[in-house]
């Protein structure tokens, strides 16, 4: 049997292996979605609208509606333009828009949740492929339960996103590089950390190559065989994954007359750009004016601490070389940008191979103990969830 046919043969297995993580996964945020709608009433807010209309959303509805072009022009001479924000979600929403009797902001909902059990399927995937079924369950429902978890259920991208990335990992995992390449593009048409995407597959895709050339071979020995035609699907799967990324970027640089880098021109209106992480540690250092602040300062010294020591057990227990690359390119960006601060933890949402450690060790405990780690984190998710989108700010 070929591998095209054992794939093939084991597909019809593959959701029914994926259900206990997609059930586990889609209670805890039935969870948090029950604490948000009784927060929210508690304060006369509605839970839907903080959901769908409110921050981002509004942003992508607009996109949806009626198209790119549309900027605000703050006093302090900022200009926020639409075209900061990719399109990929803007365009299923339209489309469920015409094919349904929703409203763009009800069709970007449906999209999330619809996305979010994506990503938690293709989390279980790469997590199963890598360390068994019980550490991929582990590994959806510890991305379920996450602090600010409740953003897989707004109309963002970052459910969207993170689906489409955990399945191009998984694709380069298992070499189906075709695929591995569209979903790339497709993420690349999502956020503009879909570059790490691309690079974690340009990378898994050389590596051999380089491995093989500069690996001695005994004399009369052969290398490896490939499979027929594999060179030529990881050339194109390399050659589609950037097309996403590039194509609006250049298009962007094309509309405002700013050429190639026009799109830096449009992130900076909203102050965002890549400083090294300069403006994120004047921030943090300025919590330490006060005692209160001091505290918050502490935690985020504590978090950042916390995101480079899981890091570092994914390398040192040699994660794939994909998964490394994509996770370090996410945090980097995440952590190094001037962007608004209060939207750094919903960034760091797509780098769900820092989890797989932890996992793993949730796995080697027994039923009953795992059962209670989850479910207690699961209830401070909900309540912090409700907590954080009823605040002022936007996440």
């Amino acid at each position: 049997m070929t591998d095209l046919d054992t794939r093939a043969a084991d597909r019809p297995g593959a959701l029914r292996r994926a259900a206990p993580a997609l059930l586990g996964y889609a209670a805890v945020r039935a969870l948090g979605l029950l604490a948000l709608t009784l927060w929210s009433a508690a304060r006369d807010k509605s839970a839907y609208t903080l959901l769908t209309a409110r921050w981002d959303s509004l942003w992508y509805t607009r996109v949806a509606e009626l198209g790119y072009g549309y900027e605000v022009r703050l006093p302090n001479g900022d200009v926020h333009s639409n075209l900061a924000f990719f399109p990929l979600l803007p365009w299923l929403e339209r489309l469920g828009a015409a094919v349904t009797p929703l409203s763009y902001a009800d069709a970007g909902f449906v999209v999330s949740l619809l996305a979010s059990l994506a990503a938690a399927w293709g989390i279980f995937a790469v997590a199963e492929h890598l360390y068994g079924r019980r550490a991929g369950v582990c590994a959806v429902l510890l991305w379920a339960v996450l602090p600010v978890a409740v953003v897989q259920s707004m109309a963002y991208s970052e459910s969207l996103f993170t689906a489409l990335a955990a399945w191009s990992l998984y694709a380069v995992l298992t070499g189906r590089w075709v695929t591995a390449g569209t979903l790339a593009a497709l993420a690349g048409l999502t956020r503009p950390v879909g570059l790490a995407v691309t690079a974690a597959m340009w990378v898994a895709a050389v590596a051999p190559f380089v491995r093989s050339r500069s690996d001695a071979v005994p004399d009369g020995a052969r290398r490896p065989e490939r499979a027929p035609g594999d060179g030529a699907r990881r050339v194109l799967g390399m050659l589609l994954a950037p097309l996403g990324a590039a194509g609006y970027v250049l298009w962007v640089g094309h509309r405002t007359g700013g050429g190639p880098l026009g799109y830096l021109d449009v992130q900076a209106g909203w102050r965002n750009g890549f400083d090294g992480g300069a403006a994120f540690a004047r921030f943090v250092a300025g919590k330490f004016t006060s005692f209160p602040g001091a505290m918050a300062g502490v935690g985020l010294i504590v978090g950042v601490a916390l995101l480079v020591w899981l890091y570092v057990v994914c390398v040192r227990r040699r994660q794939p070389l994909a998964l490394l690359v994509y996770t370090g390119l996410v945090v980097v960006l995440a952590l190094c940008a001037s962007s608004y601060f209060g939207s750094k933890p919903r960034l760091l949402l797509p780098a769900f191979p820092l989890l797989l450690p932890l996992a793993v060790a949730l796995a080697e405990l027994r039923t009953r103990r795992s059962a209670l780690v989850v479910g207690g984190l699961a209830v401070v998710s909900a309540v912090y969830g409700a907590f954080w989108l009823n605040g002022s700010g936007p996440p």
